[in-house]
């Protein structure tokens, strides 16, 4: 599978090569010197190579590695295809749609950011987004040939349908402040096995997950309330109405400003899978798969 790689981050690299340092790269950018790193470390990560020095020492003519020269000319030829692709969506015409079919946490949490960019690049393209459940997202693309894509995280995916994988999210226990399972240095899932817990609503990718994992480590968990998305679950954690295992976006939004305590809980969940669903053999529209982009940079933001 090919690696999913933003507009942004291969933008940062090309400009990062031309002028041999970050800070000048951000001043070219009109974005902050770390925002520069961040871009290089998230592409490195998506290509699994060193693309640049790092070391601290004196600063040497040429900052790029031997995989970061060869991957310049294809960097250049992608931004230029990029640019035209671009001129072709803002050409005066009549108003392009995309219909996107998700669920209630990527919506809320992804593509309303992406939508929000996306409007002001290309302010004729409407994108209209419905939301619904895995299970439903499946059964609107099959049924409804308006919606372009769904972007979900299937348990398992029809044969009838495509699926191409965008990004992962890892599990985080959320618990309310001061409760006891905050005073571990690190929490086990049989540390959380007896606690009253509260879990998106059965049928869910994401709780399936959960249950699979307290299964695998011969537990069952002490399922107290279900609820239908991740928000109401971390107002409903906030109240102190128990304890919650969910997948978190790294940028912290999901979670910002609650007075809730995170603990990671790493791989002993298995991380959930997010990305495109669409009819099998159906081609993206122009319009759509730049919108890929930009929701590939409202996750890495």
């Amino acid at each position: 599978m090919l690696p999913s790689l933003s507009t942004d981050q291969v933008a940062a690299f090309v400009e990062f090569a031309r002028c041999g340092s970050l800070r000048q790269a951000a001043k070219g950018l009109h974005v902050t010197e770390q925002g520069v790193r961040n871009r290089l470390i998230a592409l490195e990560q998506r290509l699994g190579v060193e693309l640049y020095q790092k070391s601290r020492g004196r600063r040497t003519a040429d900052p790029l590695t031997s995989a970061g020269h060869e991957l310049l000319p294809r960097a250049r030829n992608y931004l230029e295809a990029t640019r035209g692709l671009s001129e072709h969506l803002t050409e005066p015409r009549g108003s392009d749609e995309i219909h996107v079919a998700a669920s209630q946490y990527l919506i809320l949490y992804v593509l309303i950011d992406a939508v929000r960019r996306f409007h002001r690049a290309y302010p004729h393209v409407r994108v209209r987004m419905s939301s619904h459940t895995e299970q439903e997202i499946e059964g609107r693309l099959l049924q409804d040939s308006q919606i372009a894509f769904g972007i979900a995280a299937p348990y398992e995916t029809p044969p009838e349908l495509e699926y191409r994988n965008l990004f992962a999210l890892e599990w985080s226990l959320i618990t309310p402040r001061r409760h006891p399972l905050t005073r571990l240095a690190k929490v086990s899932l049989r540390d959380i096995a007896d606690t009253p817990l509260i879990l998106l609503e059965r049928g869910s990718t994401g709780r399936q997950h959960v249950i699979d994992a307290f299964h695998a480590a011969g537990l069952s968990p002490h399922v107290e309330m279900e609820t239908t998305n991740t928000e109401i679950i971390v107002r409903m954690v906030e109240a102190g109405l128990g304890a919650s295992i969910v997948p978190l976006l790294p940028n912290g939004i999901v979670t910002k400003d609650r007075k809730v305590t995170v603990r990671r809980l790493g791989r002993q969940v298995r991380p959930i899978q997010s990305g495109l669903l669409k009819r099998r053999g159906q081609s993206i529209s122009p319009a759509s798969a730049e919108f890929m982009q930009f929701i590939l940079a409202a996750v890495n933001s």
